[in-house]
């Protein structure tokens, strides 16, 4: 018999979480049933996805970014079944692919400079080729990136990644790189000036709590790393791709990175893709003769099945004019928020651009409400959070994170195909989330409960 997909799924569903326990991360799995975030998702359209009772939930989470133009995007799907369907010769090694020549076309059209593209596939592995290309390019060795920076999970990356909790346990890391403190200029030309600095690795802002730099901070650190022959590499991977109201977030201070890092949205939500321009020199330096054609690589990087997905999604975010929705419609979110929550104790700030955005919780004023705020910071320092995350998923089905470990801030990376009618819902479940932790009813009960299982899973406790 052929093989039916849709059959093993519709046998299987009721084993999905007994299975991911069995074989895969159970440690997540318990954290999803502690909060209540152990939904059925069975299928997903646009920003919503939808649970086996027929329950819609809209998805702020996007899979960290990926969904710019939501999931299942027919003009991505339509050219994936094109490529399935033509019988493409992919992957055939010792050939060229017309697909990667459009992509790249495409892409470099849209970052002035960045002449020459190398794909990959992932974030990761961007991050990964940009630490060879940069050294190879510049005979320099030396890494410099920021605190609080993420920049991936396999051992380049996570050699920039600033948070001990992803590094610790995975010792010793790739050596020279250095770490400094985001957003400060000064910092970062004692580093460049011993001259021995190959690139200065930034997200123009940063992930993990959304970090913005200041007015003039990126065009600084541009002054400095021309001044110093340092290669400027933009880590664009969740910022890029209109997510911030810009194809590129660094257009927003006007920089032009030497290098810029794209994965996540590139994807289209669908096959995995990674992108690393560059200026045409960097990529000379590396492949640089013809027994050097191949000196860095990887096997799928450039396959049909991507490098369509990819076109498909530049096609989109033109034709439905998504970055320009991103600035308005994110301006008009994160405005919105700030009247909503700007009275609320709990509320430290509201601050993004376009669909990135972040509210950061605080220590409250009234003696009351301190000493509850305290209880969960003690155990955690993001753990308040979840007491706005949980109501606002099991009361408004709304799928949120928190922006980090140990920090009471929550991000938002909506679909920029959000429309008027979620802003709204976003807003009033916000607003009743946060005013429903500041009655310290019964939400304040799992707080409880979550504070005691954080102190227990601490390393060395009882």
């Amino acid at each position: 018999m052929p093989f039916d997909l849709q059959k093993l799924v519709a046998e299987r569903r009721a084993e999905k979480f007994d299975l991911f326990d069995r074989h895969l991360n159970s440690q997540l799995l318990r954290v999803l049933k502690t909060i209540g975030f152990d939904a059925d998702y069975v299928s997903a359209e646009g920003p919503y996805l939808f649970d086996g009772d027929g329950n819609r939930y809209l998805d702020l989470l996007s899979g960290f970014g990926v969904f710019v133009m939501g999931r299942n995007h027919p003009t991505v799907i339509g050219a994936l079944e094109q490529v399935l369907h033509g019988k493409f010769p992919g992957l055939v090694q010792l050939d060229v692919s017309l697909l990667a020549g459009l992509l790249a076309e495409r892409l470099a059209a849209r970052m002035p400079g960045l002449d020459k593209l190398f794909f990959c596939n992932s974030g990761a592995e961007a991050v990964e080729a940009a630490i060879k290309f940069s050294r190879t390019a510049t005979r320099r060795t030396k890494i410099v990136y920021c605190d609080h920076a993420y920049h991936g999970l396999t051992y380049g990356a996570l050699s920039l990644t600033g948070d001990d909790l992803f590094r610790t346990g995975f010792d010793p890391l790739v050596g020279d790189c250095v770490k400094i403190p985001f957003n400060d200029p000064e910092a970062l030309e004692r580093v460049l000036a011993a001259g021995d600095v190959a690139a200065f690795v930034f997200e123009p802002i940063q992930g993990k709590g959304v970090n913005i730099p200041g007015d003039s901070y990126l065009a600084e650190a541009r002054r400095l790393c021309t001044k110093h022959r340092t290669l400027l590499v933009a880590d664009e991977i969740q910022t890029g791709m209109g997510r911030t109201g810009r194809f590129l977030a660094c257009e927003h201070w006007g920089v032009e990175p030497d290098i810029a890092l794209l994965a996540k949205a590139l994807s289209g939500g669908f096959v995995a893709v990674g992108a690393v321009a560059m200026r045409k020199w960097i990529f000379d330096k590396v492949f640089d003769r013809m027994d050097r054609a191949v000196v860095h690589g990887s096997t799928f990087s450039k396959n049909d099945m991507a490098m369509a997905a990819g076109l498909a999604t530049l096609a989109i975010l033109e034709e439905e004019k998504l970055i320009e929705r991103a600035a308005d419609m994110g301006e008009r979110l994160i405005d919105g928020l700030r009247q909503r929550l700007g009275g609320f104790e709990f509320v430290k700030a509201v601050r993004g651009k376009g669909m990135m955005i972040a509210i950061e919780f605080g220590p409250p004023k009234s003696l009351k409400l301190k000493a509850a705020y305290a209880l969960m910071e003690q155990a955690n320092k993001g753990l308040f959070c979840q007491l706005i995350l949980v109501p606002l998923f099991q009361n408004h089905r709304i799928l949120a994170q928190v922006a980090g470990p140990n920090m009471p801030v929550i991000k938002l990376l909506p679909p920029l195909v959000i429309d008027d009618e979620d802003v709204a819902w976003i807003e009033t479940a916000f607003e009743d989330a946060v005013r429903e932790s500041h009655s310290l009813g019964a939400v304040w009960d799992l707080g409880r409960t979550l504070a005691g299982q954080a102190r227990k899973s601490r390393p060395g406790a009882a």
